[in-house]
């Protein structure tokens, strides 16, 4: 295998809406289109991170970032964090690398930070990958929680959620509640999971993704493919990708085919490669 560049890590202190951020991200330069990853909740920029090992992404920058509550960037208020805060984030961390159009993909939490990102500037997304983002009501299983399980103290809720989390019979579950508290801050999930099901149930997210009028896949594992607007959304445009032996994470639990799927929309639509 030919050597391929790989990353930098880099601190970025920021001031979001008057709170100190210090986001911690990934970043590789390159000459063609950039490609910019968000992450879900629970997870980390370095679930995108092996695409500096993937030879059909050379020669392309990306960037990847942990998110406010989450990851290894700090927060000095976390009672601030919420999806409109997570977005404002993204636009600084975009202005400091200087990018200024790109592809975008999102996953869960991510997709629907994409997905808001990419409906208010339509003119900067190149392309939208979106890993079982957030477009109907009826993909809050994890964030609803918040309201079916309530809870007073932040860590008593977290701490339930990881046990239930673990119990779920799907792909990668238990694999993912393993490392929730080290990836998320308690104290972060109430704003993220209020707002994530406030703009499922509220914000015509499904209209939104319609919209946009760049290349679009929608990404999700065989354990899903039950989701009502699968085929509605492929009649409008957008294209399906199922990923075998998968559920809510082909990160984790088929990151060959993930790459592999990625790599030949953009082929197909976006002239990468």
């Amino acid at each position: 295998m030919p050597t391929l560049a790989s990353f930098t890590h880099h601190q970025l202190p920021l001031n979001v809406e008057g709170v100190p951020v210090n986001v911690a991200a990934i970043h590789r330069e390159g000459d063609l289109a950039p490609i910019v990853f968000l992450h879900g909740f629970g997870s980390t920029k370095e679930d995108y991170a092996d695409i500096a090992l993937q030879p059909a992404f050379a020669g392309h920058p990306f960037l990847a970032f942990d998110a406010p509550g989450c990851g290894e960037t700090r927060c000095d208020d976390l009672s601030r964090v919420s999806i409109p805060f997570q977005l404002q984030t993204a636009l600084q961390v975009l202005e400091h690398f200087g990018i200024e159009r790109f592809h975008v993909v999102g996953h869960s939490m991510g997709g629907l930070n994409a997905l808001l990102l990419a409906h208010q500037y339509p003119e900067r997304v190149l392309s939208f990958v979106d890993i079982e983002g957030n477009i109907a009501p009826e993909d809050c299983f994890l964030s609803r929680q918040i309201v079916d399980y309530p809870a007073q103290d932040p860590q008593a809720f977290f701490n339930a959620f990881i046990e239930r989390t673990r119990q779920v019979p799907a792909f990668a579950s238990a694999l993912y509640s393993a490392s929730l508290r080290h990836k998320v801050r308690a104290e972060a999930v109430r704003g993220i999971f209020e707002s994530i099901v406030d703009l499922s149930d509220n914000a015509d997210l499904m209209g939104k993704l319609l919209s946009l009028s760049c290349p679009r896949l929608f990404m999700y594992g065989e354990q899903n493919a039950s989701l009502s607007y699968l085929s509605s959304i492929q009649h409008a445009g957008v294209q399906l990708a199922q990923i075998p032996a998968c559920g809510h994470f082909p990160m984790y639990s088929n990151p060959t085919e993930m790459w592999s799927r990625i790599a030949g929309f953009y082929a197909q639509h976006c002239q990468i490669g």
